[in-house]
C-alpha cells in the first residue's frame, strides 16, 4: 500500500463528506468528540454497505488500510484541480 501525497488531508476531507453523506442518508451522525478511530470506523463501513467502495480483504480491516480506503475514495471523488491533489 502505497501512501498518497496529502493523505492525512484526504482522510480528513473523506470524514466530512462521509459525515454529511451519513446524516443526509439518515443512518447517523459523526459527533466532533468522537475519536477518529471510531469516525473513520463508521465511514468506512457506511460506504462499504452502500456499495461505494470495495471492502478490504479478511484480516486486512484495520485503521491504518479504512484510512488509506477513504482517502483514495475521496480523490476519486474531488474535482482534478483540487488543493489537496496537487503534487508539491
Amino acid at each position: 500500500m502505497k501512501k498518497l501525497k496529502n493523505e492525512a488531508g484526504l482522510v480528513k476531507e473523506a470524514l466530512r463528506v462521509g459525515a454529511i453523506y451519513a446524516e443526509k442518508r439518515g443512518v447517523g451522525q459523526v459527533d466532533e468528540s468522537d475519536p477518529q478511530k471510531v469516525k473513520v470506523t463508521f465511514v468506512y463501513r457506511l460506504l462499504v454497505h452502500d456499495n461505494l467502495i470495495q471492502p478490504l480483504a479478511k484480516g486486512q480491516e484495520n485503521e491504518p488500510n479504512m484510512r488509506h480506503k477513504l482517502a483514495l475514495w475521496i480523490s476519486r471523488q474531488l474535482p482534478k484541480d483540487h488543493p489537496l491533489l496537487k503534487d508539491e
